[in-house]
């Protein structure tokens, strides 16, 4: 079992920056993918961004340019670096991580001010 914890949401300005940060409690070399998902109210869950093992990152075409998924082996975390942000990238920012399967944390919030 693995357990993620996330931190760094917050409220921000357009145009501000952000970084959140996932804890995971096992080694992060023992995890296939770790990313991140978000939520905004009545929308569906959407994928952000995600980092595999071997170090291939995936972004969704709406933060291309804009945000940045890395990792830290020694911390067991890895950080959203989020720049130039929107209003629209306003949500519930989840962390996941996938060893066999999916888990997740809490949630932080992240609210982007017009």
């Amino acid at each position: 079992q693995v357990q993620v914890v996330e931190s760094g949401g917050g409220l921000v300005q357009t145009g501000g920056s952000l970084r959140l940060s996932c804890a995971a409690s096992t080694s992060i070399f023992s995890i296939t993918t770790m990313g991140w998902y978000r939520q905004a109210i009545g929308k569906q869950r959407e994928l952000v961004a995600r980092i595999s093992t071997n170090g291939i990152t995936n972004y969704a075409d709406s933060v291309k340019g804009r945000f940045s998924i890395s990792r830290d082996f020694a911390k067991n975390t890895v950080y959203l670096q989020m720049n130039s942000l929107k209003p629209e990238d306003t949500g519930v920012y989840y962390c996941y991580a996938n060893r066999g399967y999916d888990y997740w944390g809490q949630g932080t919030q992240v609210t982007v001010s017009s």
